[in-house]
């Protein structure tokens, strides 16, 4: 086939076709993870030295045609599974501690910024409205939350004695999740339905908080949501702001297709999602233990949630080495991450 006539050539690909179809097909299946069959792997192996001679010999006979772009994409999809690294757990986690989570985290921060802003604005709101409209706050609270702050008790005072500790660590959890998931996956109404679920919890906190405050129990429930309010405050917003981006990929893809552009976006989104959802855990077995216990006091549970705050965004910035803490490395590496 040193000088092929075009009838050689066409009966060629008419030849071969079959196989790279079976190729391009061993190709999705391995990239699926639908099967770990080994004769898949064996057949896939075989054909790969043979696409390297076929496009060899597509450069000969047509070298500006499509279809050795074609089969250049195939081979370097075969090149991608035959020499990746080894899948593990262990590794996986390391890259998303160190790589993956200050790459998200550097790339979004000033949406972060944004959606941080409109928490504290629609938190503001919610003060000033129930300060001003003390009625207002029948919209917020329940007939009976009302009652009995009105009576002098919060609604959390009583609940180490009525429910045990786990059954509320649960619940809370659960609904700490549901409303982190919730924020991020409601952000595919091209961000809209994310803003109206961060501009709602803040109004809401903003409103509970004007509402004890009028009766002098503002201390007290501070007192009881500082331990793990944090966290869970700082997951809402950071799944918020992950949400914001999943919209913004439909509304605005820029240089990516759409497709690709949401697909990135949903990938960095749970990765964040994973991240604040273990969290959420250690702030439901708070919430649940340490925040209704009286026996703690303000200045230890300020400590915990603090403290438990700040662990969240270590994380999520790339827990440094100690080497790197020794050396003052730790934001320049955070920078480079971003970087690359």
């Amino acid at each position: 086939m040193s000088a092929p006539d075009s009838a050689q050539t066409s009966r060629w690909i008419e030849t071969r076709m079959p196989v790279w179809q079976q190729l391009a097909s061993r190709i999705k299946t391995l990239e699926s993870d639908r099967t770990t069959d080994p004769e898949v792997i064996r057949e896939t192996l075989r054909l790969y030295p043979e696409l390297a001679r076929d496009i060899a010999i597509a450069r000969r006979v047509a070298p500006e045609g499509q279809l050795v772009r074609m089969l250049e994409g195939t081979y370097a999809c075969v090149h991608q599974l035959v020499y990746q690294p080894p899948r593990n757990l262990t590794e996986s986690l390391r890259r998303l501690v160190h790589h993956d989570l200050p790459v998200i985290l550097y790339a979004m921060r000033w949406r972060l910024l944004s959606v941080t802003l409109l928490f504290v604005l629609s938190t503001l709101a919610g003060w000033m409205l129930v300060m001003a409209w003390p009625q207002t706050a029948g919209l917020f609270a329940s007939p009976e939350m009302m009652d009995g702050v009105e009576a002098g008790e919060l609604w959390t005072d009583h609940i180490l004695h009525s429910t045990p500790s786990s059954v509320i660590s649960a619940g809370i959890f659960t609904n700490n999740v549901s409303v982190a998931f919730l924020s991020i996956g409601i952000g595919v109404l091209f961000g809209l339905g994310t803003i109206y679920i961060i501009g709602l919890n803040g109004v809401m906190l903003g409103a509970v908080f004007a509402l004890t405050a009028q009766h002098d129990l503002a201390g007290r429930l501070f007192n009881f949501v500082i331990a793990h309010g944090v966290v869970e405050l700082s997951a809402i917003v950071l799944c918020g702001t992950s949400g914001l981006v999943l919209g913004e990929s439909l509304a605005r893809p820029g240089m990516k297709t759409r497709r690709q552009a949401f697909r990135d976006a949903a990938g960095d989104a749970a990765r964040i999602g994973l991240v604040c959802g273990v969290f959420l855990i250690g702030a439901g077995i708070i919430e649940g233990y340490i925040s209704p216990n009286p026996a703690f006091p303000l200045a230890l549970r300020t400590l915990v949630g603090i403290g438990y705050g700040l662990l969240l965004f270590w994380v999520l910035a790339g827990t440094p080495s100690r080497q790197e803490i020794r050396e003052g490395r730790w934001f320049s590496r955070f920078c480079q991450s971003a970087a690359d």
